[in-house]
């Protein structure tokens, strides 16, 4: 891959502040609870995409999840999936989670340690909780891939998350760059994330930019954002406009937040199961290809986007085993409606 098609986490688009005008007040996306897994489903907490929120810049996708106890849910155990068009963002407070994917990486994700893997064109992985944790508590965040990028080849990086100090706040900066801080992670769109603790009481006027939307998903504690108080799993909304973000912690107890903004990313994405693409034939393809190369076969009466007893000449999500003690998980059926892309 050539250095043209990798946007540097450094490199921003200067616009003037003033195009934005007012800033609103923010916005709560309240969490809806999704089970993961089977008998013991490990319950996450989903704010994006939501019914008021497609994207935060090019983040589309946010799970929070514990803590939980690894002896009463199982912990995390997810077979061989697909994905295309996005990057998968892991952020752990507690625990260890072990991971697999199609082009050969082994890594263990791990508190103050950025995993992403960019699935661009096609990718397979595995995420399994390992035996020594106990506790399970993080976040799992995607982010679309822009048209120009998301058909580059899958790969697979680690980063230690850089540390600064803003008022109160103890700042762990883990993707492109924030309060000064940054970190030299592959991002194809401008990007930002960071960890933010504030002792009990405590607050912080944070830099942000007036170009960048900006989201606030609170992990522990009370906090105000702005003036509007958010409760845990709660996901505040800013918007264009702000050159400053107020985060202030409430008398009671220290607070953890999870800060995510970026450059809004004006296209249209379609986002069904695993896959990020931009249309209902390019879903119905990838889902085909993945039945095929993983084994799972079509469902009886679904159409097939490839000729029967044909295969195709590259595999897309490439080798699906990823030493994973049992097969890998098969793609649902497709609704019976065409699938539509949504902006924003």
């Amino acid at each position: 891959m050539s250095n043209l098609e990798r946007r540097p986490a450094e490199t921003w688009v200067e616009c003037d502040a003033e195009v934005f005008g007012t800033p609103g007040a923010p916005e709560i996306i309240q969490a809806r609870e999704v089970p993961l897994g089977g008998p013991r489903a490990m319950t996450v907490h989903r704010t994006l995409p939501s019914k008021q929120r497609t994207m935060i810049g090019a983040w589309c996708f946010v799970d929070h999840y514990g803590p939980s106890d690894v002896a009463e849910t199982g912990g995390m155990v997810v077979p061989p999936h697909p994905h295309t068009g996005l990057q998968t963002v892991s952020w752990l407070f507690e625990g260890e989670i072990e991971h697999r994917d199609s082009v050969g990486s082994h890594a263990f994700v791990r508190p103050g340690v950025l995993n992403l893997m960019t699935a661009g064109h096609g990718i397979s992985h595995s995420e399994v909780s390992t035996a020594a944790t106990t506790i399970l508590h993080g976040a799992q965040l995607w982010v679309a891939l822009p048209e120009a990028s998301r058909q580059v080849h899958p790969f697979f990086e680690s980063h230690t998350a850089v540390a600064t100090r803003i008022d109160d706040a103890e700042i762990s900066v883990f993707v492109g760059e924030f309060a000064g801080a940054a970190v030299g992670a592959t991002i194809f769109t401008a990007l930002s994330a960071a960890e933010i603790r504030l002792p009990a009481g405590g607050s912080a006027v944070l830099p942000v930019r007036p170009d960048h939307e900006y989201g606030v998903l609170l992990d522990t504690g009370r906090v105000t954002v702005d003036g509007v108080a958010a409760e845990r799993t709660d996901l505040v909304y800013t918007g264009t406009g702000r050159e400053t973000l107020t985060i202030a912690a409430s008398a009671d107890g220290p607070a953890r937040v999870l800060l995510i903004g970026g450059e809004p990313l004006d296209e249209q994405i379609l986002m069904w199961w695993n896959f990020v693409g931009r249309s209902h034939e390019e879903i119905v393809a990838y889902r085909a290809e993945w039945q095929r190369e993983s084994g799972a076969g079509a469902a009886v009466g679904e159409p097939d986007a490839l000729p029967p007893g044909s295969a195709p000449i590259t595999r897309r999500f490439g080798d699906t085993d990823h030493h994973f003690e049992g097969p890998p998980l098969p793609a649902p059926v497709l609704p019976n409606v065409r699938l539509q892309p949504r902006r924003r």
